[in-house]
């Protein structure tokens, strides 16, 4: 199941999250309007939703949740944008990284 959140999400929705993966979720964050997409299979789908809502591709970063070890991860094909000076799958701006972070810990404050 995807959903797409603009506040935490709770224990029945995470749950309805890990359907894809079981032990993974994959996310994907509009870090300035803060709205998050979790629980698709593959991060271009939550970007194409954060698009066609009116969201601007420099402001979309894609990563996830270990589930076993609580840890979030930062890659994804999307952060690939040498024109946003991101070269590789993780995010390398440390001050991205720290939003992606704190905005991960938000929404799924219920398992973090």
């Amino acid at each position: 199941m995807v959903l797409t959140k603009s506040n935490p999400f709770t224990n029945d929705e995470i749950e309805q999250l890990k359907e894809e993966f079981v032990v993974y979720i994959k996310t994907v964050i509009d870090i300035d309007k803060k709205v998050c997409v979790a629980g698709m299979g593959r991060h271009f789908e939550g970007e194409q939703i954060l698009l066609s809502q009116g969201s601007s591709q420099n402001s979309i970063w894609g990563g996830g949740i270990d589930l076993e070890n609580k840890e979030i991860d930062f890659n994804s094909f999307i952060n690939i944008r040498p024109k946003d000076n991101n070269t590789k799958n993780e995010i390398q701006s440390e001050v991205i990284k720290k939003q992606y972070k704190m905005l991960t810990e938000y929404f799924f404050a219920e398992i973090i």
